[in-house]
């Protein structure tokens, strides 16, 4: 019998998603004898304690006896158990500094850890993620800010809907001005996106019209990498190639901010890869963006004027072209940014439910059996020491 923990999120700001819900739970229970799970108790998850006891999952305060621990965003040091196997997002891939003391303590422990992050399918494509949904919420709250900016038209936060079905409702009737909405990327983040454009009755366009002519109804393209980016040496993409040797590559970008007012971004980046553009872009004056929706949400990254996170509670800040500092939001001078880093907390129920499906889909049956590729190459530490592949990593363990 293995025991399964869903653990409560300890990670400040708090997250409210979980890896299933009680009527998952309650399925694996009624469909594999060879599990059973258990969930911690916890005031501020969006499934509440009493709908998973009500599931028949039983909940309790010290999950210590379980062997596998499933969380949501990165476990305080102080809170990890020796000798466990977790799996969470643990932002470590990237030697993250402020994760560092979190991923040592790991170690120390003799913890097994699988990054979700990490988990693929064999054709590199991520098998886990809530980037729907970040492209939903963060599609949202871009086209809000931009609403706010111009006073042309008003749209309520996303958690005063509850759900994706009621938030649907609130478009009907909408009357958005005639803009041009530039969306980067091709994954999970910019399906999201895609999806409230079209829900908002925005047109897409392509990218030769978008940058060329003038609509009398709103528009928005879809950018991806070849539209992006380019070898300096030969002007071609090869999306192999870009990830290999992403400094010989240079972005395509600027003639689109001449011509969009909000930019959707969403992006995979990494300090290596070229920015979308430069300060020095953004404070040209034919630099026409005015509200920016980095759902990637990389500080000073693809987007440099990515100041940092902001918080659910007010989500947009603007920043001063000239000064590069955060000010206001909505102010003369300044491109409004919207930067979140969970921002599926605002449809939380929708986006657990989506994660859990693909989580037993895909990952369960191979976890517990313990004899998966798909898993190996997902473990980062195995029982207090870095795996092969995350070798790189050796000096940002060290202590």
């Amino acid at each position: 019998m293995t025991r399964i923990g869903l653990i409560r999120e300890g990670k400040i700001p708090v997250d409210n998603r979980v890896a299933l819900t009680p009527a998952q739970c309650k399925w694996m229970h009624k469909n594999s004898d060879d599990i059973r799970i258990y969930v911690q108790e916890s005031d501020h998850r969006c499934f509440s304690d009493r709908e998973y006891a009500q599931a028949g999952i039983e909940v309790k305060k010290d999950l210590s006896d379980c062997d596998i621990l499933l969380g949501i965003k990165e476990v305080p040091a102080e809170e990890l158990i020796a000798d466990k196997t977790y799996l969470f997002f643990s932002h470590t891939k990237k030697m993250q500094p402020q994760n560092q003391a979190m991923f040592r303590e790991i170690l120390e422990k003799r913890i097994t850890l699988i990054d979700y992050e990490c988990l693929e399918h064999d054709d590199g494509q991520r098998i886990l993620g809530f980037g729907f949904f970040a492209g939903v919420v963060g599609a949202h709250n871009g086209m809000m800010a931009y609403g706010n900016r111009s006073n042309t038209f008003k749209l309520e936060r996303v958690f005063l809907q509850h759900s994706f079905r009621k938030l649907i409702h609130t478009y009907f009737g909408l009357k958005i001005p005639n803009i041009k909405v530039a969306v980067t990327g091709s994954g999970r983040v910019s399906h999201g996106v895609l999806e409230v454009m079209n829900l908002m009755g925005l047109i897409e366009v392509e990218p030769d019209e978008f940058l060329k002519k003038n609509f009398s109804y709103p528009v928005f393209v879809q950018l991806k990498g070849g539209d992006l980016y380019e070898n300096r040496f030969s002007k071609t993409y090869f999306r192999q190639e870009f990830h290999a040797r992403p400094e010989n590559y240079v972005s395509k970008f600027l003639p689109f901010t001449f011509v969009t007012d909000i930019l959707m971004n969403g992006i995979y980046w990494d300090e290596h890869m070229p920015r979308l553009f430069e300060w020095s872009d953004a404070c040209r004056g034919d630099f026409h963006i005015a509200t920016i929706a980095d759902i990637t949400d990389d500080r000073e990254g693809s987007v440099p004027c990515n100041l940092g996170d902001a918080t659910q509670d007010a989500p947009v800040y603007g920043v001063d072209k000239r000064t590069r500092e955060k000010m206001d939001p909505y102010l003369p001078g300044s491109i409004d940014v919207m930067a979140v880093g969970n921002l599926p907390n605002e449809l939380p129920r929708d986006a657990s439910r989506y994660f859990g499906e693909q989580l037993i889909k895909h990952v369960l049956a191979d976890l517990i059996s313990g004899d998966s590729h798909t898993i190996d190459r997902a473990t980062m530490v195995k029982n207090g020491q870095l795996t092969k592949s995350y070798e790189y990593l050796r000096n940002y363990a060290a202590k």
